[in-house]
């Protein structure tokens, strides 16, 4: 969301794939404390019953690094979708910024002290919220992370949007094809402590050290905090610090959104490319007037629903979290668990004018 996703994406584009990197916590997590939280042993030693029955009657909570933000009200949507199909219930709480990192950790304890069975997760920060997850889990609760993950200790499974290699390397391949391959590029991210952003951004990074890109250079950041007005005024930023500015890549819903938005009225229009995640509805009228030539996302309805199927199955028994078992999220299909415990939703799908209109997420 990203995050927007998915909705503007990415947010979110959310609360990665093994996107435990080190960074800067607004919690007063260390670094030392966060490498505590990856060395640890995964929580749970009870053995999978791959046959156990799918227990009704639960109650599985989201929290997403926003609410009302449209990616996650999408990608929430389609987990309380899920969870009425699965005979269980759902709720949604969460701060309303996406950077309110303490508002996150509030509202896990509260979930705690409910006695819910399940927490859906999108982390803002990897290491933050690891004391009151560890704490829920301790009283038997379930924690799933969708979208954007903490340190791997610090939840059962996490529920990726794709391989998070795949992600951030595809954004830049689709720049580079856009461009030719030459020019100055900057990346318009959410809040630098995304842990999703961040995987992808260092997955850009190394994708930019091959030879095919050696006329392409990264210039700079920018963190426009999954925030619309900031995040415009940022792309904004960009063309006035870099006037010779070819691209921009935005792994952010409400930041590619907002940065097509500014190019679209300016003189930059069909000058500066614009790639990234985003949702076909946000993006359609920009692909359609030139701004946007593609760019790419998931179905963020079908990445709330696995992380609810997965909080089902854990909460019934039938996968602990260990790799290689395996699990069924009902018309999604079957999926598998790999290393530390990262579920992928699959590969993202590219959007530009041949294809957009098929899509209404």
């Amino acid at each position: 969301m990203p995050t927007p996703a998915l909705r503007p994406a990415c947010a979110a584009l959310a609360a990665a794939v093994s996107l435990a990197l080190t960074l800067t916590a607004c919690g007063g997590t260390t670094k030392r404390s966060v490498a505590d939280d990856d060395a640890g042993a995964r929580h749970s030693h009870a053995k999978a019953d791959p046959g156990a029955p799918t227990k009704k009657g639960l109650t599985v909570a989201f929290l997403p690094k926003q609410v009302n933000n449209p990616y996650f009200t999408v990608a929430d949507q389609g987990g309380e979708r899920a969870l009425r199909q699965l005979g269980s219930s759902y709720k949604e709480v969460g701060p309303n910024s996406a950077t309110d990192t303490s508002g996150q950790v509030s509202y896990v304890n509260t979930l705690t002290q409910q006695q819910v069975d399940g927490i859906a997760v999108s982390a803002q920060d990897p290491g933050a919220l690891c004391t009151a997850l560890k704490q829920a889990m301790k009283n038997g609760i379930k924690v799933v992370t969708y979208d954007s993950d903490t340190n791997t200790g610090c939840r059962d499974v996490f529920v990726s949007q794709a391989s998070a290699e795949a992600l951030g390397r595809s954004q830049v391949q689709l720049l580079g094809k856009q461009l030719g391959y030459k020019g100055e590029i900057a990346i318009l991210s959410a809040a630098q402590t995304a842990t999703n952003q961040n995987t992808w951004i260092g997955f850009m990074k190394d994708e930019l050290k091959k030879p095919r890109y050696k006329d392409m250079k990264l210039v700079t950041t920018a963190y426009g905090n999954d925030d619309a007005q900031q995040s415009f005024q940022q792309t904004q930023g960009l063309l006035q610090e870099h006037p010779g500015l070819a691209g921009i890549i935005s792994p952010t819903t409400v930041g590619i959104k907002a940065a097509a938005q500014y190019l679209s009225g300016s003189k930059y229009k069909g000058k500066v490319r614009l790639t990234g995640l985003g949702t076909p509805d946000d993006m359609r009228r920009y692909v359609k007037n030139g701004t946007v030539d593609a760019f790419e996302l998931w179905d963020p309805a079908k990445l709330g629903a696995l992380a609810a199927h997965a909080a089902v199955a854990l909460s019934s028994g039938r996968i602990t979290g260990q790799r290689g078992e395996t699990f069924t999220a009902g018309s999604l299909g079957t999926f598998t668990i790999g290393d530390k415990g990262v579920v992928d939703l699959g590969a993202p799908t590219v959007f530009d004018r041949g294809n957009i209109d098929r899509y209404r997420f």
